[in-house]
């Protein structure tokens, strides 16, 4: 006869058994399915590879910050030189560039490299077909394809972000400020939503060739589209535009500078830039030029951080209006296709 203390072992680890399958029986398909698909992300060799890039571009941005905070802090002709964090990700002594200008640059490479195969090769491998031969609902599989990466993306940006605050509060002592720790947690929010949205593209393109190769070759050549010759072509078009002959009055210089202005916020890493930028330096007041009635009685100082929200939130609407645009015509293709063929 086995002892009391033996049986209520037995009773304690059967029930454990029964809770563990119980929550395994309760957990939706669209939540098991974007875990795995967040951890073929984690441990597949693009990612890995992609997550070395950034790390050291992160780590190379951080250290040259870290050697000019002295000097940056000390300007007293710089409106932002309190706001320490702040500084560690906009100071560069022009050997290499701020850490989000290197996630201008590395950012759609990301999301390209989480998203381009998204569909194709499932349908290429013949898993398409198994899958959606299981009970889930045919968009579960897109959702997750997408919520999947971009959590992976989530989780890189804010390990990274932790790691500069906690390297700067070690090294110079200063505690973070609350408004400080939002701005860049709005920094960080507007980078995912700047990579979201080439995933978004990434998957739209999975969709639409069957091919792999072909959907990364037509994600990189718009990435190189809009990075390499798109400020070519607007510099083109302006030079057409502009009277060749004698000075312009101020308000055609103004409007042509507008112009200017919207024909490259057409291109999504201009309006990643602009947002970053004025979400990271508070003295930023304005993204177009200013009038001399703008500039009359303006005293250089940093603003409140919802006056910085109000100046980025056409970038931040025009950002999320092109992802669920992307994405929605990948929804829409991929609720017509044909599985089986």
């Amino acid at each position: 006869m086995e002892s009391p203390l033996v049986y209520f072992k037995g009773l304690f680890s059967k029930g454990i058994m029964h809770k563990g399958l119980e929550q395994q029986k309760a957990e939706s398909p669209f939540r098991a399915m974007t875990r795995k698909e967040a951890g073929d992300h984690v441990r597949s060799w693009r990612f890995i590879v992609m997550l070395i890039l950034i790390a050291l571009t992160f780590l190379g941005a951080l250290y040259v910050s870290l050697s000019n905070i002295s000097a940056a802090t000390a300007n007293i002709n710089d409106p932002d030189r309190l706001f320490v964090y702040l500084k560690l990700l906009t100071t560069s002594d022009g050997t290499l560039p701020t850490f989000h200008v290197f996630i201008s640059f590395l950012g759609p490479l990301l999301g390209i490299a989480l998203g381009f195969d998204a569909i194709n090769s499932e349908q290429n491998n013949g898993t398409l077909t198994r899958l959606m031969a299981q009970p889930i609902y045919r968009d579960n599989v897109l959702l997750t394809k997408f919520c999947g990466a971009l959590i992976v993306v989530s989780v890189l940006f804010l390990c990274l972000v932790l790691l500069m605050i906690g390297g700067g509060m070690m090294i110079t002592g200063v505690l973070v400020e609350p408004g400080e720790l939002l701005r860049i947690l709005g920094f960080v929010a507007m980078s995912i939503l700047y990579v979201g949205f080439w995933l978004s593209l990434a998957i739209l393109l999975s969709v639409r060739f069957r091919n792999a190769a072909t959907s990364a070759l037509a994600a990189i050549g718009i990435w190189l589209f809009f990075t390499v010759f798109y400020r070519i072509i607007v510099n083109l078009i302006m030079s057409a535009v502009l009277p060749s002959s004698g000075p312009l009055p101020p308000e055609d210089l103004l409007s042509y500078n507008n112009l200017l202005l919207f024909l490259l916020r057409l291109a999504p890493s201009q309006l990643y830039t602009d947002a970053a930028t004025t979400l990271l330096m508070p003295s930023v007041r304005s993204l177009g030029p200013l009038t001399m009635e703008q500039m009359a009685g303006a005293i250089p100082s940093p603003l409140p951080l919802k006056e910085s929200l109000m100046i980025v939130w056409p970038q931040v609407t025009g950002l999320l209006a092109a992802t669920t645009v992307c994405f929605a015509l990948a929804y829409y293709l991929f609720m017509r296709r044909e599985i089986r063929t």
